[in-house]
């Protein structure tokens, strides 16, 4: 293939030689699910209770304003995580009792983990 570039007011015409990549197929796609968080699909996936808050992105715990045994709120604010230089509150999705709370203000989290159970 022939390019023309013009560099400073000068044209050179480039010959180009374009090699085709060979691209890795996609992996399994699986639609649907009885859960209502989304877990994301890694190479060592663990289980995450049907019960548990999750993480909606990567971040750290800036606060936690929750105890195991406490009573909560649908909506009350479980825990506040960082995530560059913005902070996010976790929302309890429905009324219940803190059953563990599996993170420390300062850790690190990924996305889809469970931070507390319900």
């Amino acid at each position: 293939m022939k390019l023309k570039v013009t560099v400073n007011e000068t044209e050179y015409e480039i010959d180009v030689e374009v090699e085709e990549e060979e691209r890795q197929g996609l992996g399994p796609i699986i639609i649907g699910g009885t859960g209502s968080h989304a877990v994301p699909t890694t190479a060592s996936v663990s289980a995450v209770s049907s019960n548990a808050v999750v993480a909606p992105l990567a971040g750290s715990v800036a606060r936690i304003d929750v105890a195991e045994g406490d009573d909560i709120e649908a909506g009350q604010v479980l825990m506040v995580l960082e995530a560059m230089k913005m902070e996010t509150e976790i929302t309890a999705p429905a009324a219940g009792k803190v059953s563990a709370v599996l993170v420390a203000a300062g850790d690190p989290v990924q996305g889809g983990q469970a931070l507390i159970e319900l």
